[in-house]
């Protein structure tokens, strides 16, 4: 079985391991590989993936495989998911011609939509800080 990440093309990385004595010796650092299995909801169909422990990382933070699939680059693709990436494309186009859109992302808040949120008021914060300063001196007198 190659060490190769099916999603991102890692590899080995081959180098030189240097003594004190500076004797090199050649050493081969492998990709931290793990088999996962994922559903792809636009072909109804489970596929099992040996990826790399940052692929797997890159999977959850686009929210999923697919995603990912369409987001890598064609050349890091293995030859098994570009034939998938294929099918979802298909897939896509027929939805689209069968007049379904696409599912529609969730609303990502952007800086000016951020700037332009009212801030909080401070007041009330101060008036909790007054009120034990005004009972203290009510006190006193």
């Amino acid at each position: 079985m190659a060490q190769v990440c099916e999603l991102t093309g890692k590899r080995p990385a081959y180098g030189n391991k240097v003594s004190h004595s500076n004797i090199k010796t050649r050493i081969r650092w492998m990709p931290n590989l793990k088999s996962k299995k994922f559903l792809i909801p636009e072909l109804q169909q489970t596929i099992s993936l040996l990826l790399s422990s940052r692929a797997i990382r890159t999977i959850d933070k686009l929210g999923g495989i697919t995603p990912a699939i369409m987001n890598a680059k064609e050349s890091a693709l293995s030859e098994r998911l570009q034939q998938v990436r294929a099918k979802i494309y298909k897939a896509r186009v027929k939805r689209t011609a069968k007049g379904q859109p696409q599912k529609a992302a969730a609303p990502v808040a952007t800086e000016a939509k951020v700037a332009a949120a009212p801030k909080a008021k401070k007041a009330p914060a101060k008036a909790k800080k007054a009120a034990p300063k005004k009972a203290a001196a009510k006190k006193s007198k």
